[in-house]
This record gives structure tokens, C-alpha cells and sequence, in this order.
């Protein structure tokens, strides 16, 4: 269960980095909403971090977290706002999901 709550919280750590994106795009009213939902995915994945470090492994946890929110981030800067998708790009964030991947292979919970 502490995987799932990790895993959701990575993507509520995407939902607040685009919603950054979309605030920084707009003004107004709507950039306002923007900045809330901003903060209140901020909240969510904040709390499900915390409740998933209750059981898995402050180190384990955060990178994993931290690697989901970078990954769906970049993703979401490529399909949505229409960042460059380079050799590169691709090739070092392939990397990142692989270890990923491997963080959570080696993990003891």
C-alpha cells in the first residue's frame, strides 16, 4: 500500500510542476486557479509522501518520489508545452526510470 501511496504522490508532484507551467502561461483570474491548484496538489503529494515514509525508507522513498515527479514532469513538458524531445532528453530520462525501476528491485519493503 506504502507503494501506491508513493506512486500517487510522484503524480500529484507532476500535477503541481504543471500546474507552475500553465500559472507561469497565464494571467489573471485564471492564473489564480492555476496557483491553487498548484498548492492543493502540493498538499496531497506532500501528505502521501509522508504516509509512504512511514513504512519504506526515507531514502528509497523520497528518491522514488522525486524520480516520478521528474520523469511525469518532463513528460508532460514534451506533450503539453511542447519542450524539445532530443536524443538526450530521452536518453537520460530512460536512465532515470530505469533506476527507478531498480530503487524499487532492491528495496526490502
Amino acid at each position: 500500500m506504502s507503494w501506491i501511496l508513493l506512486i500517487i504522490g510522484g503524480l500529484f508532484e507532476v500535477a503541481f510542476a504543471s500546474c507552475l507551467g500553465k500559472a507561469k502561461e497565464t494571467t489573471g483570474m485564471e492564473s489564480t486557479y492555476w496557483i491553487i491548484g498548484f498548492l492543493a496538489s502540493l498538499t496531497v503529494s506532500m501528505i502521501l509522501l509522508y504516509k509512504a515514509t512511514q513504512v519504506l525508507p526515507i531514502g528509497t522513498a523520497y528518491a522514488v518520489w522525486t524520480g516520478i515527479g521528474a520523469v511525469g514532469t518532463v513528460l508532460v513538458g514534451i506533450l503539453v508545452f511542447k519542450e524539445p524531445a532530443t536524443f538526450w532528453r530521452v536518453f537520460f530520462l530512460s536512465t532515470l526510470i530505469m533506476s527507478i525501476i531498480g530503487l524499487k528491485a532492491v528495496s526490502s519493503h
